[in-house]
């Protein structure tokens, strides 16, 4: 019994000093444990602290990428506008008189020339009263002629004399007014054009300011569209432009006229081409896509594949300066080719990336190296046949 009281006192003996020893934390494994010091004192000494791992670690190659300076070339910007086809002048035709149609020698698509009579309403007693009035005026003219040569005498009074001044002025007004009812019966052509409605058959009778007909002038025709106020400052008067119709037909012409107020709805502003015409084959109410060559600017051609976005979302593209260095340019679009993109804003010296753009970043140190030739001549394309 005694013998098992000593197992269980040096068991917690035991127990209690592995507990102690835990508690310093100079424990080592076997094989590891510090030298004494010179003095013969057996303290541990401190380990040196870790290095980081990145110190013994080889610093990570420069990321290659593909170069290219590209060539410079005048070209002329392109404002892309969606149009329609109108005429260069349009009237609506109508009588200044009513009455009865007595003559109608139009019909559609008849060619007219201006001051040809196109409609003529019957008379009704209009030409006898020209006539009338014009007897009136001779017979007031003799009486005014008569009582002058009495004046002279001193055999008529000044009052007279002015009263037969009076009736002859009167008379004149009434013969103008008879030849105006008498214009009034017919209608003439205000200008050259084609006659592309006719309202009213011949014997029908028609109130005054009744609807005749639709008159057009077609040479030139007009293509009229909207710029943007950001593209507005490259369009001007007298600008080259071309237009393609829904029909597939091309046709070229001048911006004659620029709207000086913008369309409140939009915030564009209206442009009108005028094409030549002469044989009328383009109508007026086609749709039409109209390109206006502004003046030509410094530029670049190259692929769409090198156009990128920065890390705040502009559109440009990178390149490589002089120290090795990404760098970003943003750019503006002159033109859309089938060569490529025409971009403007790019340094002359400029090494643009074509290859690997998208992997690298802006002030990333980079190793460039020239673009191959076949890259080369992608980029360059025929660069005379784009501007």
């Amino acid at each position: 019994m005694a013998k098992f009281r000593f197992h269980k006192v040096a068991a917690v003996a035991v127990l209690i000093g592995f507990a102690a020893w835990m508690g310093t934390g100079t424990f080592s494994s076997v094989g590891s444990a510090s030298a004494e010091d010179e003095g013969g004192h057996g303290a541990a000494q401190p380990a040196p602290a870790a290095k980081p791992a990145a110190e013994g670690e080889k610093k990570a190659p420069a990321r290659t990428v593909a170069v290219v300076v590209p060539p410079r070339v005048n070209h002329a910007r392109a404002i892309r506008l969606s149009g329609l086809t109108e005429a260069d002048k349009r009237a609506v035709l109508a009588t200044r008189a009513a009455g009865i149609i007595e003559d109608l020698p139009i019909r559609q698509g008849d060619h007219v020339k201006r001051g040809q009579t196109l409609l003529t309403l019957s008379e009704e007693g209009k030409r006898a009263s020209l006539e009338m009035a014009q007897q009136v005026l001779k017979q007031r003219q003799a009486e005014l002629e008569a009582a002058q040569r009495l004046a002279k005498t001193g055999t008529l009074p000044k009052l007279q004399l002015d009263t037969s001044v009076s009736a002859v002025a009167q008379a004149q007004s009434q013969l103008k007014l008879a030849e105006a009812e008498l214009e009034r019966l017919s209608v003439v052509a205000p200008f050259d054009g084609v006659i592309d409605k006719v309202d009213v058959e011949l014997g029908s009778s028609i109130a005054q300011g009744g609807q005749v007909a639709t008159l057009l002038s077609l040479d030139p025709v007009v293509v009229k569209g909207e710029v943007s106020e950001r593209d507005l400052r490259y369009v001007r008067a007298g600008d080259t432009a071309e237009a393609v119709l829904v029909n597939g037909q091309d046709v070229k012409g001048e911006v004659r006229y620029i709207s000086r107020e913008s369309t409140p709805a939009t915030r564009t502003f209206r442009v009108e081409v005028a094409i030549p015409n002469a044989d009328e084959r383009i109508p007026a109410g086609m749709t039409a896509e109209i390109t206006v060559r502004a003046e030509a600017t410094d530029s670049v051609i190259l692929p769409r594949s090198v156009v990128t976005l920065s890390a705040k979302g502009d559109l440009g593209i990178r390149a490589v300066d002089k120290d090795g260095k990404v760098a970003f340019y943003p750019i503006d679009l002159v033109d859309d080719t089938t060569n490529g993109l025409v971009l403007g804003g790019v340094p002359a010296d400029a090494r643009v990336i074509v290859a690997g753009q998208e992997l690298v970043t802006e002030g990333e140190m980079v190793n460039a190296v020239p673009a191959d030739a076949e890259m080369i001549k992608k980029l360059v394309g025929d660069a005379t046949g784009t501007n």
